[in-house]
């Protein structure tokens, strides 16, 4: 387990991404949500992370019925600010936003001090719980001036009372982490899809910038949205169709993983959890099958042989952090 920053609040090396039992992309029941949430916990999980966004307000609900059978104590979730959820009754489904649910709610974006209030009020009603550990600005790619000026504040008036343990950002770029890093007093920045095989933006200024300032940085979006997880054509990439060009570049990752025996999976995990500064890689999942996968993909030990391949040819940089640990 893992400190997140400075707040005490702790996390496992691997985390349970709630989106895909929010309905991401697909529907998933009930039941194989309340199974992939019992199978993490089975195979040692304890961190758990969600959000409003995730299915408007479904994986909040799913998670936290899933999560009633556990003592409290023992696990931490997190859940995100920024988007609060408003009744409509335009009917129609949410799919243009990337999730299968009616559209009963429309969400709206507010980093205001008084959205961050009502959005985490709404989010405990969601999840039955009276408090949550970690929370995060969502997505504020476009709204830095409030996210920063009243979000912010917002955040760390509620750590300072003690009704959250743990505030930062969660974004799908670098730039904008780095600055909350930087110039705020964050305890844990969520990095998704920057810091991966595929992509290491993250390593330039943001994983340096955490690790001199002791902020905790959860890396998500380890498989790009697919592509790292199932290289093959049609396969994803940040949520849309992988461009030929990456496609081959992990078909080449994937290659290279074939002829040490390990596997591209593996591979990736292993690299997202290496640098110094990461307290957690998220993974999203929405069955116990894929649970179980990602377990035992993470556990197993990747060859020193496999980095130093990929850094003479060029497929990783060379100062990438990388594991050390050969296979038993």
């Amino acid at each position: 387990m893992s400190a997140l920053g400075r707040s005490g609040v702790q996390v496992g090396a691997l985390a349970f991404g709630a989106a895909a039992i929010g309905n991401l992309f697909s529907e998933v029941s009930d039941e194989q949500a309340h199974e992939a949430v019992t199978a993490a916990w089975r195979r040692g999980v304890r961190y758990f992370d969600t959000a409003p966004h995730y299915g408007l307000g479904l994986s909040e609900r799913r998670l936290g019925a899933a999560l009633r059978e556990y003592p409290r104590a023992e696990y931490t979730v997190s859940t995100k600010v920024g988007r609060r959820l408003e009744p409509t009754r335009d009917g129609g489904d949410d799919l243009a936003n990337g999730f299968a649910v009616p559209a009963t709610h429309r969400r709206v974006w507010d980093f205001s001090a008084d959205g961050v209030r009502r959005s985490l009020e709404a989010s405990l009603e969601r999840l039955g719980l009276d408090r949550v550990d970690v929370v995060y600005l969502h997505d504020p790619d476009d709204h830095a001036d409030q996210a920063f000026h009243e979000g912010y504040p917002a955040l760390e008036e509620l750590r300072s009372q003690g009704v959250v343990g743990a505030i930062g950002a969660g974004m799908n770029q670098a730039g904008m982490l780095t600055r909350f890093v930087r110039d705020t007093d964050v305890d844990v920045v969520l990095c998704a899809g920057r810091y991966t095989l595929l992509d290491q933006d993250a390593l330039t200024a943001l994983l340096p910038a955490a690790e001199e300032r002791g902020t905790s940085v959860v890396v998500g979006g380890a498989f790009n949205s697919g592509l790292l997880a199932d290289p093959r054509p049609g396969a994803t990439y940040n949520y849309a169709q992988a461009p030929d060009a990456l496609l081959e570049r992990a078909l080449r990752l994937k290659s290279v993983a074939d002829r040490h025996g390990t596997t591209l999976r593996a591979a990736a995990l292993a690299f997202c959890a290496a640098p110094e500064a990461v307290a957690s890689v998220l993974v999203g999942v929405r069955s116990a099958a894929e649970v179980h996968d990602c377990a035992d993909q993470f556990a197993a030990p990747v060859p020193t042989a496999f980095w130093q391949e990929l850094r003479d040819t060029g497929l990783l940089p060379a100062d990438a952090p990388v594991p050390t640990e050969e296979p038993s």
